[in-house]
């Protein structure tokens, strides 16, 4: 691993300046003022036998460290809203500068007629979070890039939500909703709901420029992102309760090349009309892979949950996914996300566990058709299947700088290194298991294993599936006997199998934290 002297000088400073600003905040008198914020330095560490982090080591922390090494500064400030407050403001900030590793690219160079190498990676400096947000009573309004994460599953142990996991950096957006679940006038407090909704916009060109191929399949610039979800969740305090509803997301508008044997076929220009934001949220049928205005995805989710007499908790939960009304009229088979959940209510060796059983091989079967496709066809039979989760005929993979923004078990676009920009093998099952606990007091630990069986996806089939193992073990350490808000945490963890290749490599973060008085 190479760092600079800049650099060196750079992380030093930043974990020493942080405690001494804890220590002076430490002096102001806090019943005479309100905090204004809380901050965050850390610098990780990281290094692997691959080309890229091992799978479990570089999935859920919103695109921060994929890559084979990284010696990074990680600096925030966060102000989070106040719930207990009818109204309240908040914003955040966070920006990683340092070194990662590069990785080699295939791209197709017209004018000599050959296949050449570049090699990507990550910029020395990056903004990884700028937002503001206020609430006024239930409902909030945040605007800007902001780390989110799953909003039915276990962050921490599960493999991942389906449409918003938290695995790729936060897209620019503005998004409303309620801040948790609202009584619904009328029910007496038995059924709530919840629901947010946003409008975005992709900055990820840069990255699709340089790590497309330039040969066959598509780039697209420009996209925008919706998001929106609605829950329903029946009474929290009764022993049992259910959350069901649906969420979904969108690309839509910009432009679209297309490319055949390394020249370029045609282009494609969408709307981005105001007629055309109606149409994202309120959708209409179609036709064809644009079934909604742009690239529509989503899922069912449900998710159960029991309370024991001593007030442990065990869940079951589920999510369906879908790209088309196929899915949405769950005639895609068993695939998604079939989960157990266990979470104690009190501190111990084991705080949380978690098994799952993913299955993404069906795709409402591997034959699509639509008259419409084919102008003039006197063959009528609509057939709607070949799904293709995450890709798109029109636009680009369901991902943010490669990053898958669903489910990291099927494998993101920015490990195709012959610069494929879709998911490669997306007709894949497998499963995920996770467990949590204390060691003691100051030193918790998170275990995660899994196993996958790809098959490629329907375009592009692999002659022989190819399988892949992964585990992770971290333990972190809360480290204030020594500075109050240092902790430390440590990740092992491999890959072993045909799919992700053979891989081991680990991850050191140190971390202070303190408060802006």
């Amino acid at each position: 691993m190479i760092m600079t002297k800049q650099f060196k000088i750079l992380v030093m400073t930043a974990a020493l300046m942080a405690p001494a600003i804890g220590h002076a905040s430490e002096n102001v008198d806090s019943a005479a003022r309100e905090k204004v914020a809380d901050y965050t330095a850390s610098t990780l560490f990281g290094a692997s036998t691959g080309t890229f982090a091992p799978y479990m080591i570089g999935s859920l922390n919103h695109g921060k460290t994929q890559m084979k090494s990284w010696a990074l500064a990680d600096v925030s400030v966060v102000r989070g809203l106040d719930h207990d407050r009818r109204f309240s403001w908040g914003f955040g900030g966070e920006f990683l500068f340092g070194f990662s590793h590069k990785a080699q690219y295939a791209r197709w160079q017209p004018e000599p007629g050959q296949w050449d190498v570049t090699k990507q990676g990550p910029a020395s400096i990056w903004l990884q979070q700028v937002y503001a947000e206020v609430k006024y009573r239930s409902v909030f309004l945040t605007a800007g890039m902001k780390e989110r994460g799953s909003a039915l599953l276990n962050q921490r142990l599960s493999s991942g939500d389906l449409v918003e996991s938290g695995n790729a950096r936060p897209i620019p957006q503005v998004r409303a909703g309620f801040i948790d679940f609202q009584n619904i006038p009328f029910t007496n407090g038995w059924v709530q709901i919840q629901g947010e909704i946003s409008y975005g916009k992709m900055v990820d060109n840069t990255y699709n420029k340089n790590h497309y191929n330039y040969y066959n399949y598509h780039i697209h610039l420009g996209a925008l992102y919706s998001y929106k979800r609605c829950y329903f969740r029946t009474n929290p305090d009764k022993p049992f309760s259910i959350i069901a509803g649906m969420q979904t997301a969108a690309f839509f508008g910009g432009e679209t090349q297309y490319y055949q044997d390394g020249h370029q076929t045609k282009e494609m220009k969408f709307s981005s009309s105001l007629k055309t934001f109606f149409k994202v949220f309120f959708p209409f049928a179609e036709g064809g892979e644009d079934y909604y205005t742009g690239q529509t995805l989503g899922s069912w989710d449900c998710r159960m949950r029991y309370r024991l007499p001593n007030r442990d908790e065990i869940f079951a939960y589920f999510q369906g996914p879908w790209e088309d009304g196929t899915g949405i009229g769950r005639r895609n088979g068993l695939d998604g996300l079939w989960g157990l959940e266990y979470k104690a209510s009190r501190p111990g060796i084991i705080t949380g566990a978690v098994f799952e059983l993913l299955d993404f091989r069906n795709q409402s079967g591997p034959i699509h058709w639509q008259p419409n496709d084919t102008p003039g066809t006197p063959i009528l039979t609509h057939v709607q299947g070949r799904d293709n989760y995450y890709n798109n005929g029109y636009y680009n993979a369901y991902a943010n700088y490669g990053m898958a923004i669903g489910t990291p078990f099927l494998m993101s676009p920015i490990y195709n290194q012959d610069g494929y920009p879709a998911f490669a093998s997306n007709r894949a099952c497998g499963f995920h298991a996770g467990l949590s606990g204390l060691f003691s007091k100051e030193i918790d630990y998170r275990f995660l294993v899994g196993y996958q069986r790809g098959l490629g996806n329907y375009d592009y089939a692999y002659p022989r599936p190819r399988t892949n193992t992964s585990m992770l073990f971290e333990a972190g350490w809360d480290a204030s006997v020594l500075a109050r808000g240092l902790s430390a945490r440590l990740q092992l963890a491999f890959d072993a199998g045909s799919l992700r290749g053979n891989n081991f490599g680990g991850g050191l973060t140190i971390t202070y934290k303190g408060e802006i008085w």
